[in-house]
């Protein structure tokens, strides 16, 4: 260690799957301290993501159907499999801290990293890699998930994902970004979006929805949002070009009446639920559909004609390249993005913070303030 460092620290702890009492505060829970090739953070910030409710109610269980409702959110669900109820399939081990959205500041590193790294900002890519198969995505952990996270004063953390951010923006605008922009970069990675091509965005006005917008403008390409009408302002002041109603039924016709092409290059997808196939049915010729969540629900309707006789392409996005979040760091330091906060929550809010978090009326992130 390099600064003397409480024993205890104030912590939120995850002490089974369940409903939001499954989260418990802790006053004086036992402080980590940084392993071989390892920092210690002193947490200033904690982004709320859709993970950390799928992780404490078991979504993630294939016995699960439903999408995350207000009830299922608080309450979790009453039929899971402890077996594969976390986004990597693998039984979770409590008590376990979550949150993945780190921006802190190095306060002591472990053996093997230089002490120029003490106070360093930084913000956390929360996907742990193999140190000998980096690309595996099956030898990735998760931060918050197989290892303890960010809903506390302290986390440590591999060093090469704690990743130090030259910037104006506050320490909440920062942990604004880690994973829902990581996600929402990954994804139009892996669709390869281009500039002027159009792009469908769905849960247009959440997390990872707002960051695709800003992300697909960075890339020069066209976006039309998929959202409530309350919010179409709101994303057009971030970029997108054309808003389209989440209740319609017919996303084509509702393209069209909008002023665009019925078809679109690229979808974006975060719902999946019963608009699935009309999000499908926007597609071009040779289209490419990416996924990264599924909120309204995993179950859907697919007609093999359109995969088949369009040549579309299907991408599933979850686990990151190392490229993925330098590209992020760059266009947050060159001041391209726009963090949105929505709302801000004390550390012992937590589970006040998940139950307003999943009513989703708000647009962009909640952030602790650790």
């Amino acid at each position: 260690m390099n600064t003397p460092i409480a024993e205890s620290m104030r912590a939120v702890v995850l002490t089974g799957h369940g409903g939001i009492d499954k989260l418990e505060y802790r006053e004086a829970y036992p402080t980590p301290r940084p392993a071989l090739g390892e920092v210690l953070i002193k947490v200033s910030a904690c982004g709320i993501n859709n993970t950390d409710i799928n992780t404490r109610t078991a979504w993630y269980s294939a016995d699960v159907t439903d999408g995350i409702t207000v009830a299922g959110g608080n309450r979790g669900f009453a039929e899971f499999d402890t077996v594969d109820a976390t986004w990597g399939g693998k039984p979770l081990e409590f008590p376990r801290i979550q949150g993945a959205d780190v921006a802190g500041y190095i306060v002591a590193v472990g053996e093997g990293v230089s002490d120029s790294r003490i106070g360093e900002r930084v913000i956390t890519d929360g996907w742990l890699r193999d140190a000998k198969e980096p690309l595996n995505p099956e030898k990735a952990t998760y931060l918050g998930s197989e290892r303890d996270g960010g809903y506390a004063e302290y986390t440590t953390i591999p060093t090469e994902n704690a990743h130090c951010v030259e910037c104006d923006l506050s320490d909440v605008e920062l942990a604004s970004f880690n994973a829902a922009y990581a996600t929402a970069e990954n994804l139009l990675t892996k669709t390869r979006l281009t500039a002027g091509e159009t792009i469908l965005v769905t849960g247009a006005s959440g997390g990872v929805g707002s960051a695709m917008i800003q992300l697909a403008k960075c890339r020069d390409a066209r976006v039309i949002a998929v959202t409530t009408r309350t919010k179409f302002e709101e994303l057009r002041r971030i970029g997108a070009d054309a808003c389209i109603d989440r209740e319609e039924s017919d996303f084509r016709s509702a393209l069209r009446a909008a002023g665009e092409n019925e078809t679109v290059d690229v979808v974006g997808d975060v719902v999946g639920g019963r608009a699935f196939g009309a999000v499908i049915e926007t597609l071009r010729l040779g289209g490419r559909y990416g996924t990264s969540g599924a909120i309204a629900g995993p179950q859907v309707s697919l007609n093999l004609r359109h995969l088949i006789y369009r040549d579309l392409e299907f991408h599933g996005a979850t686990f990151l390249v190392p490229k993925v979040f330098a590209d992020l760091i760059r266009y947050i330091e060159q001041g391209r993005l726009r963090p949105l906060v929505a709302k801000t929550f004390l550390l012992h809010e937590l589970g006040i913070a998940q139950a307003e978090f999943i009513e989703k009326r708000h647009t962009g992130k909640f952030v602790m303030i650790i």
